[in-house]
C-alpha cells in the first residue's frame, strides 16, 4: 500500500509539471498570434500570471474552492482561512491509502493551483495588443483569487452543481468555459484594436507575426494537456489514466481535421491558424468526459469541436464585431460549453444528464462572465482599462515595457553599431 500511495503521488506531481508546461505553450501561441510590437508584452503578462496564480491560490482560491465538510450542496466556500499546512503531510502511507487518499495534501494543492493560474491565462490572449498592464493584473487577480474558486466549488468542492449530479472531469466548463465567457465579457467592455473593423463594415486582418511559435504552443499545450486530463484521474490507477489519454489524443487529431476541412470549405485556403485552433477545440471539449468517453464518441466530440471553430471565430469577427486575436471566446468558452454537453449525450456513465449539464455549463458561464463584467467595468471606470491611441499603434513593447522583443540593433531605443 505504501508503494502505491507512493505512486499516486508521483504521478500528481508530474501531471502537475505537465500543466505547468502549459503556460509556456500559451505564452508561445499568444506571442505568435500578436503583432511583433507587442510580444514582450504577451509574454509579461503571461508570466505574471502563473506568480499571481500561485500565490492568491495559496492566500484565498484553495479554501474558497475546497471548503471540506459541512459545505456540501453550498454556493460559497471558506474566506481567509489559513490552511492546514501541517495537515497536509502524511504520515502512514499505507493508512492513507487504505482510507481512500492518492497523494498529499501538498500535492493537492498544487496541482490545483496549476489550473487556477490556467483560467486566467486564457483572458490575457483575448485582450491582447489594447489593454493596460497594471488593470490586466488587478484583474487576473481578483478573478483567480475569488471568481475561479467560487464556481469551482459548485462542482469539485461539493458544491450544488456536484449535490444535482452535474459532471465535469478536468474542466471543459469549470476552467476553459470559466476563462472563455471571462474573456468575452472583457473584449466588450475593452473594443477592438484600431483599425480592425471600417466605418464601411470592412474588416481588416491583422495577422500574427510568428505562425511558427504559434504551432510550438499549440504542441506544448497538447502535451500539456496529458497532465491536465491524465492527473485529473487524481491516481495513477491504469486502466484510468490510460484510457484519459487515447480520449484526450483522438479529440485533439479529430478537431484538427475537422476544422481542417471546414475552414478550407469557408475560405478555399489551408488555414494553419484554424487548424490549430481546432486542435485545442477538440482538447477543450474531451476534457469534461475524457474518463466516460469512448474513443468513437472522442473523435465525435472533438470533430465537432473542430467544426464549431471555424463557425464560431468568424460569428464572433464578422457578426458581433467583437475582436479576439487569438479566438480564446470560441476555443475556450463555446467548445468548453459543448464538451460539457456531450457529457450528456456520449458518456458511458447512465446517470450523467443532459439538462444537468446544460444548466451547470449555463450558470458557470453566466456567472464567470458578470463577475468579470462587474470587476473589468469598475477598473474601466477608476484607472481605465485601454492604452491610448498612440501607444497602441507604437506598440506596448515600447509604451509599457520600453524594449524589443527582436533586436537587429536598428530599433529605436535600443543600440546602434558604429565604427569608432
Amino acid at each position: 500500500m505504501e508503494a502505491l500511495f507512493t505512486v499516486n503521488n508521483l504521478w500528481i506531481l508530474v501531471a502537475t509539471c505537465f500543466v505547468f508546461l502549459m503556460h509556456l505553450g500559451f505564452a508561445s501561441l499568444e506571442a505568435g498570434f500578436v503583432q511583433k510590437k507587442n510580444v514582450v508584452n504577451i509574454l509579461f503578462k503571461n508570466s505574471m500570471i502563473i506568480c499571481i496564480g500561485l500565490l492568491t491560490y495559496f492566500v484565498i482560491g484553495f479554501n474558497l474552492m475546497y471548503p471540506g465538510e459541512g459545505y456540501e450542496g453550498g454556493f460559497v466556500g471558506k474566506f481567509f482561512v489559513p490552511l492546514d499546512w501541517a495537515g497536509s503531510a502524511v504520515a502512514d502511507y499505507a493508512a492513507a491509502a487504505e482510507g481512500g487518499s492518492a497523494y498529499t495534501g501538498y500535492s493537492d494543492f498544487i496541482f490545483q493551483a496549476m489550473f487556477a493560474a490556467t483560467c486566467a491565462t486564457i483572458v490575457s490572449g483575448a485582450v491582447a495588443e489594447r489593454i493596460k498592464l497594471v488593470p490586466f493584473l488587478l484583474f487576473a487577480t481578483l478573478f483567480v483569487g475569488i471568481s475561479y474558486p467560487i464556481t469551482g466549488m459548485w462542482h469539485w468542492g461539493g458544491g450544488w452543481l456536484a449535490e444535482m449530479g452535474f459532471y465535469d472531469f478536468a474542466g471543459s466548463t469549470l476552467v476553459h468555459a470559466a476563462g472563455g465567457f471571462a474573456a468575452l465579457a472583457a473584449i466588450i467592455l475593452l473594443g477592438a484594436r484600431k483599425g480592425k473593423y471600417k466605418s464601411d463594415g470592412r474588416i481588416t486582418a491583422i495577422p500574427g507575426h510568428s505562425m511558427p511559435l504559434a504551432a510550438i504552443g499549440v504542441f506544448l499545450l497538447w502535451f500539456g494537456w496529458y497532465g491536465f486530463n491524465g492527473g485529473s484521474v487524481l491516481s495513477a490507477d491504469p486502466n484510468g489514466v490510460s484510457l484519459v489519454f487515447v480520449t484526450t489524443s483522438l479529440a485533439a487529431a479529430a478537431g484538427g481535421v475537422a476544422a481542417f476541412f471546414v475552414a478550407y470549405f469557408m475560405f478555399k485556403s489551408y488555414d494553419l491558424s484554424m487548424v490549430l485552433n481546432g486542435i485545442l477545440g477538440g482538447l477543450v471539449g474531451v476534457t469534461a468526459g475524457a474518463d466516460s468517453f469512448t474513443g468513437g464518441s472522442a473523435i465525435l466530440v472533438g470533430a465537432i469541436a473542430g467544426i464549431i471553430i471555424p463557425l464560431s471565430i468568424v460569428f464572433f469577427d464578422k457578426t458581433l464585431k467583437l475582436d479576439d486575436p487569438v479566438g480564446a471566446t470560441s476555443v475556450h468558452g463555446v467548445c468548453g460549453i459543448w464538451g460539457t454537453l456531450a457529457v450528456g449525450i456520449f458518456s458511458t456513465n447512465p446517470e450523467h444528464s443532459f439538462v444537468t449539464q446544460l444548466i451547470g455549463t449555463l450558470a458557470v458561464g453566466a456567472f464567470s462572465f458578470l463577475a468579470s463584467f462587474g470587476i473589468m467595468g469598475a477598473l474601466k471606470a477608476i484607472m481605465g482599462i485601454r492604452v491610448d491611441e498612440e501607444e497602441e499603434l507604437k506598440g506596448l513593447d515600447i509604451g509599457e515595457h520600453d524594449m524589443h522583443a527582436y533586436t537587429d540593433g536598428k530599433e529605436d531605443g535600443i543600440f546602434q553599431l558604429t565604427e569608432g
